[in-house]
């Protein structure tokens, strides 16, 4: 063999000695990658799985995800549901001497199984503001059961109780008994809900969650002392209710009492519901403030906490939604309760009456759909921008709702309504850079040239309706908001805004 040639095959022995060690390196680098990926997986399995260990779910949303209205985009829509049942999750009534006493809540044979708390929430895909509609306990609307079958025309508290009736009588005659009983039941009840909430909204629901009275009670038992706000001293022998004005903290059997009073407040019903959207508030706030939503450890404590009293929705991966749950407490969220049409007697029963057509749009424009072809022929595709906040100065309920309802169809953004001093014509107010759109607002309102307001934030509209106000054009009108009997319209209120501790009456 020539040297030439020998130093040839040392070369290429070297370069096969490198090929091979680089060879080597790159299996070492694939293996560590694979095994941090496997052990990030196993992790994250791990700790979802030990979260939901004990959590109890439900499959209701199978049954009406296909009847389920259209989907306006990528966002998740949240349904909060909070059930006023004095039972465990076995059927089995609470202690007597617990309910009066803790719960302040008479007996267990009180409230049976309805929903007096439904709060829909739209969480947008990339983040963003949330919009929440609060649904009144006492809507008077067509409830379904989960096949979407008529039930009837009830308040949409009922449409679970209906539903658990009949399926509870149903399986008892089968021969189901005792939990097994109480779980079917109460899951045809689920089903009802859901469906009534998605015919009633029109957009369709991806996750749900439920509570009981017990259940709230243990939430807050572990989170007390829980900082609220009230802007007036309320007292209230009915939920146990006896608190000064100003911020303060409660403990569990307060916090019942704070969210449940309705008596001796001005809106009744109404103001209850902004005392739970403030709950809410403060709640997702104090979580926040400790910690909880970014620490596995103390997540998991809290379900541990609470977990046999919750019931979620099997598709619900509640480990990602702790880790998005940020978006939820920086302020972000803002509680809306829909507005309803007066009051009347049904049935014996006293009802809020509604417009469906109304309430689909609202929360179809809150939750960012492509304003309608009337809408748009009315002039939404060329309102100036402007967030437009309604005034009640005309002595007549419910107008500052309906007007702000209108000029929202119309593309505005709604802002907030509330109450004025009694002025005989409507004026028209603008903030920094909202003239245009506040020329437009009073010349749609008959109002006087609009004026720059030194209180009006910036990009904002205040309309404040005098005693010569008329809605343009014909009202929306629906068979229950025509029906001889009824009172009139009644303001929804003010937005609840998230991120901190509001104050409500």
């Amino acid at each position: 063999m020539s040297e030439s040639t020998g130093r040839r095959r040392r070369r290429a022995a070297v370069r096969g000695g490198r090929r091979s060690l680089g060879i080597r390196t790159l299996r070492v680098v694939v293996w560590t990658v694979s095994s941090a990926l496997l052990l990030g997986c196993g992790a994250t399995w791990y700790a979802y799985h030990t979260l939901i260990n004990g959590l109890m779910t439900s499959d209701a949303l199978d049954a009406v995800r296909k009847k389920a209205p259209p989907r306006l985009d990528n966002a998740v829509n949240l349904l909060l549901i909070g059930l006023d049942s004095r039972k465990d999750m076995n059927g089995n009534d609470l202690p007597r001497k617990f309910v009066q006493r803790e719960l302040h809540a008479g007996s267990s044979s009180i409230g049976y199984y309805n929903t007096n708390t439904l709060i829909l929430m739209h969480i947008p895909a990339g983040g963003g503001r949330v919009q929440a509609f609060s649904i009144p306990r006492d809507d008077y609307v067509q409830t379904l059961n989960g096949d979407g079958s008529v039930q009837g025309h009830f308040k949409i508290k009922e449409a679970y109780g209906n539903a658990y009736t009949g399926a509870h009588d149903k399986y008892a005659r089968q021969g189901v008994k005792g939990a097994e009983l109480e779980a079917r039941s109460r899951e045809a009840g689920r089903e009802a809900t859901l469906a009534t909430v998605q015919d009633f909204s029109g957009v369709p629901i991806d996750h749900f969650a439920e509570v009981n009275l017990l259940g709230f009670y243990d939430i807050a038992k572990v989170l007390q002392p829980i900082t609220v706000c009230l802007n007036h001293p309320v007292e209230d022998r009915y939920s146990g209710a006896d608190f000064p004005a100003g911020v303060q903290q409660l403990n569990a059997r307060q916090a019942l009492a704070f969210v449940r009073q309705r008596h001796g407040l001005d809106a009744g019903d109404l103001d209850r519901t902004r005392r739970q959207q403030a709950f809410i508030s403060s709640v997702t706030h104090q979580l926040k403030s400790q910690g909880v939503w970014s620490s596995p450890s103390k997540l998991q404590g809290l379900f541990d906490a609470v977990k046999k009293d919750i019931v979620l929705d099997s598709s619900w991966n509640v480990l990602d939604f702790a880790q998005q749950a940020t978006n939820l407490t920086g302020g972000n969220v803002v509680f809306h309760t829909l507005p309803i049409e007066g009051f009347a007697t049904r049935s014996g029963q006293e009802v809020n009456l509604v417009d469906p057509e109304k309430i689909k749009a609202m929360v179809r424009q809150e939750f960012g759909a492509t304003p309608s072809p009337t809408a748009t022929a009315a002039g939404a595709a060329t309102v100036a921008p402007a967030i437009v906040d309604v005034h009640n100065g005309n002595g007549a309920e419910g107008e500052a709702s309906a007007a702000l309802s209108y000029l929202a169809g119309l593309g505005y953004t709604a802002g907030t309504t509330g109450n004025a001093a009694a002025r005989p014509a409507t004026t028209v107010a603008y903030g920094p850079g909202a003239q245009q759109a506040a020329q437009q607002i009073a010349g749609r309102f008959k109002a006087a040239a609009p004026a720059a307001g030194s209180t009006v934030p910036v990009g904002h509209v205040l309309v404040t309706l005098g005693e010569n106000f008329a809605l343009p054009g014909p009202r929306a009108s629906s068979p229950a908001a025509t029906e001889s009997g009824s009172s009139p319209p009644a303001d929804s209120g003010p937005a609840v805004k998230a991120g901190g501790v509001p104050c409500v009456n």
